[in-house]
């Protein structure tokens, strides 16, 4: 019985010994990622991974968002499969006897994927989706010839992003894993308008209704020009920023109102250096004279000189 004791644990000793020096390599033998041997050298399993996954890993995902369908890239929405870093993982010789001993036997040595998730650049991805799916309308105020009309808005569904955005992460796992993942349906929830009408009523009251009550001048130098109900509607709109309404102003429509007029005007810059009147200096002045009550607050002056 010791003989036979004694033999069976040289046997053992010489196969750990074998094992050990076919598992020399980087990648142990017998070591697999979602089924695909990777044994080898760092740059061989690297190139393996490469070659099983990498287009699955780009292949786009096919989402639908309300009915709609919609296609998402995976590298778009920061999802990926990170071949050095599971090489890496997967690398490094493995001591354990069970481990050694059963490699000589064909066993598998299992390793995970790693599949990081860039979650900023999924919620910017997710967040376009919303935009071009959802059926919320926003309040705003439009203008016509002399008159600012308030536009109130109105409820909808938009993409549920936090949800979606474990949907999306499964999604992609499944394509690399498996080849294929399906139309996935993203969820929706019911949303208010971010610009409420109270909101609608503070902007109409404070910068649209005074926007279009009269005649407003800019002057530059010996120069000026006026703006109103006919040219004002084509300069002027509103948009919603975190909840409130603030002016916009077109300014390629501003410059082609006030043309030549400020010709010759130079502005001296904070620099130091002159340089002639800009779209955005006829806005600044446009916008402090669109909220005045009287003649004398609605011609505002462009300072040419300012120390």
């Amino acid at each position: 019985m010791v003989l036979l004791g004694g033999g069976v644990v040289s046997l053992l000793a010489v196969a750990y010994g074998a094992g050990l020096l076919l598992n020399h390599s980087d990648v142990p033998k017998g070591t697999t990622v979602l089924g695909v041997d990777i044994s080898g050298s760092r740059d061989e399993a690297v190139a393996k991974l490469q070659t099983a996954f990498g287009n699955r890993a780009a292949t786009p995902l096919q989402l639908t968002v309300g009915g709609k369908p919609v296609e998402l890239k995976p590298e778009k929405a920061g999802l990926s499969l990170d071949a050095q870093t599971t090489v890496r993982n997967a690398a490094g010789s493995d001591y354990n006897p069970v481990t050694v001993i059963g490699s000589l036997l064909g066993n598998e040595r299992v390793a995970d994927p790693v599949m990081p998730v860039d979650e900023e650049k999924l919620q910017v991805a997710l967040q376009e989706l919303a935009g071009t799916a959802g059926t919320v309308t926003e309040g705003t105020i439009k203008f016509d010839t002399g008159k600012a009309v308030a536009v109130p808005g109105k409820a909808g569904t938009t993409l549920d992003t936090g949800a979606s955005a474990e949907l999306v992460t499964k999604a992609f796992r499944d394509m690399v894993a498996t080849g294929s993942a399906g139309a996935v349906e993203l969820p929706v929830t019911t949303k208010e308008p971010a610009v409420n009408q109270a909101e609608l009523d503070r902007a109409m009251k404070e910068f649209a209704e005074p926007a279009m009550s009269g005649i407003a001048t800019v002057k530059a130098g010996p120069k000026s020009i006026p703006f109103g109900p006919k040219s004002l509607p084509k300069i002027l709109s509103m948009q919603a920023v975190d909840g409130k309404l603030v002016e916009k102003y077109d300014l390629e429509a501003l410059k082609a109102i006030y043309g030549n007029s400020f010709d010759g005007v130079l502005i001296t810059r904070g620099t130091g250096e002159k340089t002639p009147v800009s779209p955005q200096d006829v806005a600044g002045a446009l916008g402090k004279a669109l909220r005045g009550k009287t003649t004398a607050e609605r011609t505002v002056t462009i300072d040419t000189n300012p120390s």
